[in-house]
């Protein structure tokens, strides 16, 4: 057997190989470049004279509410025991009703129907409990 010294070890870790020396402090990286023009958003089309700009954004919020309050009205005027609410649904739904028609009318919204529906089931939420109180009061008087 031959006792031969190790050379020097080629490993993670050579004390003997040169290192770069470290660089002082943090240096962040350049910024990136972009290209000249500006952002990625494309130029606005011309608006040429006698053409409008963009179409009005159709809003139909106010008949879509008229038909709810009006509905939800009309179903506690006929339960008798919420005329209260019947009565405050029926109010706004009638304001939300017209003003719905109104839009409709301007060209503002397109859902004429359901603000025309929510009209009609807002009166009847009215109307509804106002009968019933006629006929309680009617009855209340003959008994006394």
């Amino acid at each position: 057997m031959s006792t031969s010294t190790p050379g020097p070890q080629h490993g993670p870790y050579d004390p003997n190989q040169s290192h770069p020396a470290p660089q002082q402090g943090f240096q962040p990286p350049p910024p990136p470049q972009y290209p000249a023009g500006g952002g990625g958003y494309p130029a606005a089309p011309p608006v040429y004279p006698g053409q409008t700009g963009m179409p009005m954004q159709q809003s139909n919020g106010m008949g879509t509410a008229a038909l709810v309050c009006g509905i939800i009205g009309l179903v506690c005027g006929i339960t008798y025991f919420l005329w209260v609410f019947a009565i405050i649904l029926g109010i706004l739904a009638i304001i939300f009703g017209a003003i719905g028609k109104g839009k409709v009318g301007r060209g503002e919204a397109a859902n004429g129907g359901s603000a025309t529906a929510g009209l009609v089931c807002g009166i009847l939420g009215i109307v509804i409990p106002a009968i019933y109180l006629a006929a309680l009061d009617a009855a209340i008087d003959s008994v006394f």
